[in-house]
């Protein structure tokens, strides 16, 4: 309450007081003498100085009210106005947050992106060097494949159906050099042609590297590719070596095996196949694990064929397979029946 209101009410609590006080002082006491004129008129002003008092008690006590009220009303207003203040940092909070969310999905959209972006730029160059008339230039398409799988394992199948699909194109061995009085175009020929067997040369490598578990199948090295397929169906391969290597599924239908051919050791979990695939000299398959089908029909074995402790885990088919030379099958271990052995 103002205090010019508190002062206004005091002072009409002080002359209704006076009022009644010289109401009861002089009519109240008209007719009166000694004693009882004494009696009256300090009762007169015992009952103004009373209602002077009650009227200031009960203005005090309403004072008390509105001032505890008050206090009441700053509490509750108090308290809301924290609520209010803590909704707000909360709701700031929560844009805050939603903002910082928000940046960081843009942030890694644009990362993303920007990754895809390098990966499809080095796909695509390397790709295009693979397609070059030099063979430096198509060994660093190559090698650009190889690092761009490395770095991004879920790129490895498509490279690696690149690498095949490179080995499966139409090649013809460069043979023995040209005399020294042949012509330039038969020594470019033959030339080029040594040159495309040390691109595929490399090709093949970089496969059998990233095939490679290493010493221990349960920690295999970082650079070992698992769950790989190979399709080198039709391939002309060149001194093919497999060693040690742990391949999913393979096709080698129709290839041809030129110079000795390696695959001691290694591990097919799935199906393989060289139906009709030719082999011109050693062939090593000792110590191999097929656990799925493998398939060697009408395959033609010119040199050796080396089984030794080969580990044969569903049925094996050699209907019409050629051996020009003994095949051994020493400890060779066939937990389904062999089809057609030849």
């Amino acid at each position: 309450m103002p205090t010019r209101t508190i002062a206004l009410v005091a002072a009409g609590i002080f002359v209704f007081t006076a009022a009644v006080v010289l109401a009861l002082w002089w009519p109240g006491t008209a007719g009166l003498s000694g004693q009882a004129l004494v009696t009256a008129r300090f009762d007169a002003l015992r009952t103004g100085l009373s209602i002077g008092i009650g009227g200031g008690g009960i203005f005090a006590l309403y004072l008390a009210w509105r001032r505890q009220h008050a206090t009441e009303v700053g509490l509750v207003q108090k308290e809301r106005d924290q609520a209010d203040v803590a909704r707000a940092y909360e709701l700031q909070r929560d844009v805050a947050d939603h903002t910082r969310l928000h940046a960081e999905r843009v942030a890694a959209a644009t990362e993303k992106d920007a990754a895809d972006r390098r990966v499809t730029e080095l796909y695509t160059k390397a790709s295009e060097q693979l397609g070059s008339d030099k063979a430096p230039v198509r060994l660093a398409g190559l090698y650009a494949l190889e690092r761009l799988a490395q770095d991004n394992p879920h790129q490895r199948p498509t490279v690696v159906n690149v690498l095949c699909a490179y080995l499966r194109m139409p090649y013809i061995l460069p043979g023995d050099r040209p005399a020294n009085d042949a012509d330039e175009a038969t020594r470019t020929r033959h030339d080029t042609s040594l040159q495309e067997r040390e691109v595929r040369l490399t090709a093949q490598h970089i496969l059998a590297l990233h095939l490679k578990p290493g010493p221990s199948r349960d920690d295999p090295v970082q650079t070992f590719w698992p769950d790989t397929d190979l399709n080198l169906t039709g391939a002309t391969l060149i001194d093919f070596d497999l060693n040690g290597c742990h391949v999913r599924e393979a096709w080698f239908d129709g290839a041809t095996f030129t110079e000795t051919a390696r695959f001691d050791r290694a591990t097919f979990t799935e199906t393989v196949g060289f139906d009709g695939a030719t082999f011109t000299e050693t062939a090593g398959f000792r110590g191999v694990t097929f656990t799925g089908a493998a398939r060697f029909d009408r395959a033609t074995f010119t040199g050796k064929a080396r089984f030794d402790g080969t580990a044969f885990g569903k049925i094996t088919w050699f209907g019409g397979a050629t051996f020009n030379k003994i095949a051994q099958l020493e400890q060779a271990v066939v937990q389904h029946p062999v089809g057609n052995s030849a």
